[in-house]
């Protein structure tokens, strides 16, 4: 089986791949070297387009390394009877820990007060800060990463809310409308998936719902939220913080930088040791069940 590894992958998982075919790593030219691939293995950063597809006549399989599907032509591969997997469950755990990490260090003013610091500031009584315990926490998109979300936040002593279009009983959560967790929310959590229903989710008229100084989490994908829109409500104040982990284009060089009440860290949600190897382990019974 010949096995085209697109994005970097940990070596122990690449010993695993190279035991279940002929592998090669890190393509040069994609297109070319598609042209006899049996199998693609792709992380966030390759795009798997329709072009590239038609130029791989002998693919039987795209494996995504990872949750999300956007950078893979899913519906094209289907049409051409190419299996399409993903990994979900493997990096829930390290998402759902940068989710809430990210919360506590942004209602705190952690990060400001480690850059200040840099350059010599002791900006100590700028930085009077939230608890979340006893904030209310809403959550958007209830699958593997959310509740596990709201299982951690309920610990800390948070109360939980959460939308899901198909709604789930949950201990840990209580459900509730779209609008009445805009309504009710402190500290809003975005784990959903990006389809057109979903992009933009957040925006000038649902930032207008919610409550004055909210503070808004994304680790899920950068177009739930319109960028215009929450630049505006950041910068009147209806928008008390953002943490971001995932954005419009990546590498981001927008206008959010110019901000102090932002929190930003370069995609990492599934960037543990832990989660990497849990993703890789996926990966390589993916490809043994195809052989």
């Amino acid at each position: 089986m010949k096995i085209l590894v697109c994005d970097t992958m940990q070596e122990e998982v690449l010993d695993g791949i190279k035991k279940l075919g002929e592998v090669e790593y890190k393509p040069e030219n994609l297109m070319e070297s598609a042209k006899d691939a049996e199998v693609m293995v792709v992380r966030s950063a390759t795009k798997i387009t329709k072009e590239v597809v038609e130029s791989a006549p002998k693919l039987k399989a795209v494996i995504r390394a990872g949750v999300g599907l956007d950078n893979v032509d899913a519906e094209y591969c289907k049409e051409r009877g190419i299996k399409v997997l993903n990994t979900p469950g493997a990096s829930s755990n390290a998402v759902a820990e940068l989710a809430i990490g990210m919360m506590v260090c942004l209602m705190r003013g952690v990060y400001r007060g480690h850059e200040e610091m840099k350059k010599g500031n002791w900006i100590k009584k700028q930085l009077l800060g939230n608890e979340i315990e006893g904030k209310t926490l809403g959550i958007v998109g209830f699958g593997r990463i959310g509740s596990m979300v709201a299982q951690k936040a309920k610990a800390l002593g948070m109360n939980v809310v959460a939308y899901d279009p198909r709604p789930k009983e949950s201990e840990f959560a209580e459900s509730v409308s779209l609008d009445e967790l805009f309504k009710k929310s402190d500290v809003i959590s975005l784990h959903t998936v990006l389809v057109p229903e979903t992009k933009n989710l957040i925006n000038e008229e649902s930032i207008m719902k919610m409550k004055d100084g909210v503070y808004l989490l994304n680790m899920a994908r950068g177009p739930l939220i319109d960028g215009d829109a929450l630049f505006e409500g950041l910068k009147n104040g209806k928008v008390g913080g953002a943490a971001l982990d995932v954005y419009w284009e990546e590498p981001y060089k927008g206008k959010l930088l110019e901000l102090n009440n932002v929190f930003f860290s370069p995609h990492i949600g599934g960037n543990t040791k832990e989660a990497q190897i849990k993703i890789g382990m996926e990966v390589v019974e993916h490809i043994r069940q195809l052989g």
